[in-house]
C-alpha cells in the first residue's frame, strides 16, 4: 500500500518512539510519549495542510502556464478562453479567504504546541505573504477580476493577429514584420524613408490596442482601490516589492535627476557628430548602431547562438538541476511579441527530500536571415537563460517560493537575468565568444569602434528604461473621466518627450508589459535591477578581477541570490552579496566615466581574452544540469535527450540553414 505524506510522517514518529522505549529508563520513556501524543495530531494536520496546498498550487500553476505558452506561442489548438479560465482558476485560488485562514490557524495552533520544524515554519510563512498579496473577500473585486482577465485575454489575442508592418517607401507595398523586425530594420537600413516607415509600423501598435487597453486600466484602477490603494500602480508594486509607489518613486527621482544632464549632454553630442536629423525617433537607433551593428554581425552567426550561451554559461558553472527547458527562438507571425521565459513546473524540494527539477518555457524573435538577429537572439538567450537558470535553482520547502508572481520582487528577478545578458558587451566576453562561421574572433577595431559610436550614449537605454515607469504612473493617476483613446495616445508621448528628451525609437504603446497583467506595472524592476546589476558586477571585479569564465560566479549567484527564492527580501539579497545596501552610484558612474578611461580597459580585458581563448571550446562536451528542446512552433527541432546538447545544437544550425538559406 502506497503511503501519503503525512503516513509517512506519523510512521517515522512511531519509529522514534520504539528506539526511545529501547533506550530511555521507564520514566523519561513516559514522559516523551506523553509529549509526543499531545502533539502528533497538530504535526500531523500541519502535515497535510502544506502537502494539500502546495499540491493544489502546483495543479493551478501549471494548467494556466501551459496554456499562457500555447497562446502566446500561438500552436495549434490554443485557446484565448482556457488561457482566462485556466488564470481565473489560478488566481481564485490565490485569492481564497479560507486558504489564508488555514494557514493562520496551523501557524497559530502549531507554534503553541512547539511542534514546527524550521522547514514547515517556512513554508507556512511564504504561504501567508503570498495568499494576503491575492485576498479580495469582497466578491465585487473578485468579479472586477474575473473581468479583467477576460478584457486581458481579448487584448493579447487581437494583438497577436494584428497585421504588423510598414509600407515599402520604394514600391508602396505593405511589407509584413514583427515589431522585433521593424525595430531591428530601423537601427540597420541605410535608406532613411525606409527607417521612418518601420518607425510608423511599431507606433501604429498605439492606437490598435488602446481602446482595449483604456478599458484595462479602468478596471485596474478600481479593483486597487477598492482594496484600499491609491491605485493600480500602488498595489502592484506594494504586492511585489514589499513598498509602496511613493518609496519606489523617490529612488527613482533620484535616479532621472542624476542622469537628466548627462542625457541633454548625450543629445547635444549626437546632434552636434551625427546632424540634429539624428535625434528622429526613425534615426536614433541606426546613428548609434548602423555602422558598429552591420560590422559585428557576421561574428554572432544566429545559428550558433545556444551553443555559445551553453558553453558562456558552463564557465561560469551554473547548473540546472535537471531542469527541462523548453526553446522557440525564431519569429513567425501570431507569435506573442516579446521574449519571456516562463515556468509551468517550478523548482522545490518536497518534505521526503526528494528535489523536483523545473520545467522552463523560453521565447525569443530572430529572424536569423535578419542583420543583427544573431546578437539580438544571443542576448536573450544570456537574458532568459538567466531567469531559467535562477528559478532552476531555487531550493526551498514549498513551490511558492518559486513562482514569478508577488511575492517575488520584480527587481530580485530582472537582476538575475540582467546581470548574465550584460556579458554580450563586455571585451573579456566578445574576446572569447564573439566568433564568425569559420571561427574568427570579432577584431579589436570593431569592438572600439562600437565603444566609440554608443558608449557616450548609454544614458539612453537607462532614459528609456526608467520612461514605462514614469508612463504607467501617470497612465494609473489620472482621473477616469480623462481616460480616453486619445488622452491615452497623448499622455504616451508626452512621457516619452520628458524623459527621454524626444520621442522614442520604441513607442511606449508598442511595450508589450504595460498590457499584460504578470507584467504590467513591472518595468520599474528593471532599473532597480540595473542597479544591482551594476554593483553586483564592481563587486565581483573587486573580488575576483574578472566575471568571465569564472567558476566562482555560478556559485556565489546560486548561494547569494538563487537559492532563498523569494523567502528573502531583494534589497537584503543584495547587500548581503555585494557587502553594501543598493545604490545607483556604480551604474552613474559608468555613465560618467571618460570614453578614453573605458577604451583602455577594455582593451586589455579583451588582450587577455585572445590569449586564454573560451574556458570551454567550441565541440567540447560540457553539461549545464538540463534537458534542451528547441522548438519552432508545434514543430521539435531537437532534444538534447537524444545525443546530449552539442548533437541539439547541430541539429538546430542545421534546421535554421534550411529554413532560412542564406541569402533569400
Amino acid at each position: 500500500m502506497r503511503l501519503t505524506a503525512s503516513a509517512h510522517r506519523l510512521a517515522h514518529s512511531q519509529r522514534l518512539l520504539l528506539q526511545a522505549r529501547r533506550t530511555l529508563p521507564a520514566s523519561g520513556f513516559a514522559t516523551l510519549a506523553t509529549a509526543k501524543m499531545a502533539t502528533a495530531v497538530p504535526a500531523t494536520e500541519v502535515v497535510e495542510l502544506i502537502d494539500r496546498l502546495n499540491a493544489a498550487y502546483e495543479k493551478v500553476h501549471v494548467a494556466y502556464e501551459e496554456n499562457f505558452w500555447s497562446t502566446k506561442m500561438a500552436l495549434a489548438g490554443s485557446s484565448s478562453d482556457a488561457l482566462a479560465s485556466t488564470k481565473t482558476a489560478y488566481d481564485a485560488f490565490l485569492a481564497d479567504p479560507a486558504n489564508l485562514a488555514a494557514v493562520r490557524k496551523a501557524q497559530a495552533d502549531a507554534e503553541a504546541a512547539g511542534v514546527l520544524s524550521e522547514d514547515q515554519a517556512k513554508a507556512l510563512r511564504i504561504m501567508e505573504r503570498t495568499f494576503a498579496c491575492y485576498i479580495t473577500e469582497d466578491p465585487k473585486a473578485a468579479a472586477i477580476k474575473e473581468k479583467i482577465n477576460q478584457l486581458e485575454a481579448a487584448l493579447a489575442q487581437s494583438r497577436n493577429t494584428m497585421k504588423l508592418g510598414y509600407t515599402d517607401p520604394s514600391s508602396g507595398e505593405h511589407r509584413a514584420a514583427s515589431s522585433v523586425q521593424l525595430r531591428n530594420t530601423m537601427r540597420v537600413a541605410d535608406d532613411e524613408a525606409t527607417r521612418k516607415a518601420c518607425y510608423e509600423g511599431v507606433r501604429s501598435i498605439g492606437p490598435f490596442v488602446a481602446e482595449g487597453f483604456v478599458a484595462i486600466v479602468k478596471e485596474r484602477n478600481r479593483l486597487a482601490r477598492m482594496l484600499g490603494y491609491e491605485d493600480f500602480y500602488d498595489y502592484k508594486v506594494t504586492q511585489a516589492e514589499g513598498f509602496g509607489k511613493r518609496r519606489l518613486f523617490e529612488i527613482m527621482d533620484g535616479l532621472e535627476a542624476q542622469t537628466r544632464p548627462i542625457m541633454e549632454a548625450a543629445r547635444e553630442r549626437l546632434a552636434r557628430e551625427k546632424g540634429a536629423s539624428a535625434l528622429e525617433p526613425w534615426n536614433m537607433g541606426w546613428a548609434l548602431a548602423g555602422d558598429t551593428e552591420k560590422a559585428q554581425d557576421p561574428y554572432f552567426p544566429f545559428e550558433q547562438a545556444v551553443d555559445v550561451w551553453a558553453r558562456t554559461f558552463a564557465a561560469l558553472g551554473i547548473e540546472y538541476k535537471g531542469s527541462t527547458m523548453t526553446l522557440d527562438l525564431c519569429d513567425r507571425s501570431g507569435k506573442y511579441s516579446n521574449g519571456f521565459c516562463h515556468w509551468p513546473q517550478v523548482a522545490w524540494r518536497r518534505p521526503d527530500g526528494a528535489f523536483v527539477p523545473a520545467k522552463a518555457n523560453f521565447t525569443s524573435l530572430a529572424t536569423p536571415s535578419q542583420v543583427g538577429s544573431g546578437k539580438t537572439a544571443l542576448v536573450t538567450l544570456l537574458h532568459e537563460g538567466g531567469h531559467a537558470a535562477h528559478f532552476a535553482n531555487i531550493d526551498q520547502p514549498s513551490p511558492f517560493f518559486s513562482q514569478e508572481r508577488a511575492p517575488t520582487s520584480v527587481a530580485y528577478a530582472e537582476t538575475q537575468s540582467m546581470f548574465l545578458d550584460a556579458l554580450a558587451h563586455d571585451a573579456a566576453w566578445l574576446g572569447r565568444y564573439a566568433c564568425s562561421r569559420s571561427g574568427e574572433v570579432m577584431p579589436w577595431h570593431i569592438i572600439e569602434a562600437g565603444l566609440k559610436a554608443t558608449q557616450p550614449y548609454d544614458v539612453f537605454a537607462l532614459r528609456a528604461m526608467i520612461a514605462v515607469p514614469y508612463f504607467e504612473k501617470a497612465l494609473y493617476e489620472l482621473p477616469e473621466s480623462e481616460l480616453t483613446v486619445e488622452r491615452l495616445l497623448s499622455l504616451a508621448d508626452e512621457v516619452e518627450t520628458r524623459v527621454q528628451g524626444g520621442l522614442s525609437p520604441r513607442p511606449l504603446l508598442s511595450v508589450p508589459h504595460p498590457l499584460s497583467d504578470e507584467s504590467s506595472c513591472y518595468y520599474h524592476g528593471y532599473v532597480l535591477a540595473e542597479m544591482a546589476v551594476k554593483q553586483t558586477r564592481a563587486h565581483f571585479l573587486s573580488k575576483y578581477g574578472k566575471i568571465v569564465d569564472n567558476d566562482h560566479i555560478g556559485k556565489e549567484l546560486t548561494e547569494g541570490y538563487w537559492r532563498p527564492g523569494n523567502g528573502a527580501a531583494f534589497l537584503d539579497l543584495v547587500a548581503q552579496v555585494t557587502g553594501k545596501p543598493l545604490a545607483a552610484d556604480d551604474w552613474v558612474h559608468d555613465l560618467q566615466r571618460p570614453l578614453e578611461a573605458v577604451l583602455k580597459e577594455e582593451e586589455a580585458d579583451y588582450k587577455a581574452a585572445i590569449a586564454a581563448g573560451p574556458a570551454i571550446k567550441p565541440g567540447q562536451p560540457f553539461d549545464l544540469g538540463m534537458r534542451v528542446r528547441l522548438v519552432h512552433g508545434d514543430e521539435l527541432i531537437s532534444d538534447s535527450a537524444e545525443g546530449g546538447l552539442a548533437a541539439a545544437c547541430d541539429k538546430f544550425k542545421a534546421w535554421v540553414d534550411s529554413a532560412f538559406p542564406k541569402g533569400a
